[in-house]
């Protein structure tokens, strides 16, 4: 018995070993595999960690790998905020890492907003973090707004997307029209990008100056003479109000004259009175025709009753034979007298006619 006794204690020991054994080979994997994924983790992150740690940008390890999570590119984060932390823009402007975080899960351009504040803090410009932001957010290119606002633009007036003409046309008030074309000088107005006119504004705006100030000109003389007289009332009206833009100066770059408008303007009113005139006499024609017609009908209608009374001649005669009022001789006589009338009035037409035909013969 005493040797089954040891056999059973050597089994169970054998246990005891195999299961430390499996213990410890596992405990030895899974401390394997967690060096190597923080080794992998490390790998991956070390560059831009070293980056951050070298030029004092404040981006931990921990902070990287929570950008992954957060499905944040981490080379737009530290590259845009080492950029920043060189120029001297920290903290304290409110560029920190979390607000350019929250800028790219807004969809924004973090590198371009950088480069927009670095650019505006050497130009001593009045640009904010939260003013960049909200200008990017807006649709806007805020590096080149401040470029604008640095190095003023010139913007051509008219533009060529503006019903494909060359020039703004204007008439002075002696009816001559001038071609004139114009350069405008704006530089960006930061705090006006959002919500403000675009560059179609300005350019709508300064032509609508332009027209008008050549239509307050007695004569295109005095245009052609002092060119400048219209920029100086366009920039009195303050057309760069609730725009992008601040109008710095406004050029005349060429004056040109073109039509007589005026007189062509007078030709067309003569033309349109003439056809007015031509058209009252025709009135006039017609209703001297229209009574013409009329009287000639009348006449005709004249006629028409002395036919009819002379009708009425035999029947009265018939009449008389009948009741005895008329006898044969009174008849006779009758008929005398309407020969004589009848022969005399042949005369009368025959000596009308021998007298114009004598006439009309030298």
């Amino acid at each position: 018995m005493p040797w089954l006794f040891a056999q059973q204690q050597a089994e169970k020991g054998m246990d005891q070993n195999t299961l430390i054994t499996t213990i410890t080979i596992v405990a030895v994997f899974v401390c394997v595999v967690f060096v190597l994924i923080v080794f992998a983790v490390f790998a991956r992150f070390f560059r831009w960690w070293i980056q951050s740690l070298s030029t004092g940008a404040g981006i931990g390890l921990l902070d990287l790998i929570g950008m992954t999570f957060r499905k944040i590119n981490p080379a737009v984060i530290v590259g845009s905020k080492i950029m920043a932390v060189q120029a001297g823009i920290g903290d304290r402007q409110g560029v920190t890492s979390k607000a350019l975080e929250a800028h790219y899960l807004a969809g924004g351009n973090v590198p371009l907003v950088i480069r927009a504040l670095i650019a505006s803090n050497k130009a001593k410009l009045d640009l904010d973090y939260k003013l960049a932001t909200a200008i990017d957010l807006a649709g806007r290119n805020v590096l080149e707004s401040v470029q604008t606002s640095v190095n003023p633009k010139v913007i051509d007036c008219p533009g060529g997307r503006i019903a494909g003409k060359d020039t703004l046309d204007g008439v002075a008030q002696n009816g001559i029209q001038l071609k004139v074309k114009a350069r405008v000088t704006v530089r960006a107005n930061l705090r006006q990008l959002i919500g403000g006119a675009t560059e179609e504004t300005i350019i709508a705006r300064v032509g609508e100056g332009i027209v008008s100030a050549i239509g307050s000109s007695k004569s295109h003389l005095e245009v052609l003479e002092t060119p400048d007289r219209i920029s100086k009332a366009v920039l009195a009206r303050r057309l760069d109000s609730q725009t992008a833009f601040e109008i710095v100066s406004i050029d005349i770059g060429d004056v040109d004259v073109g039509e007589n408008i005026g007189a062509r303007l007078q030709a067309d009113q003569a033309e349109a009175d003439m056809r007015v005139a031509r058209a009252n006499a025709e009135g006039r024609r017609a209703l001297a025709v229209a009574e013409e017609q009329e009287m000639i009908a009348k006449i005709e209608e004249s006629r028409a009753k002395v036919t009819e009374a002379e009708a009425e001649v035999p029947k009265a005669i018939a009449h008389a034979f009948r009741e005895g009022q008329l006898g044969l001789m009174d008849f006779y006589k009758f008929r005398n007298i309407q020969s004589d009338t009848d022969m005399r009035s042949a005369i009368a037409k025959a000596g009308t006619g021998t007298v114009s035909k004598g006439g009309s013969n030298p």
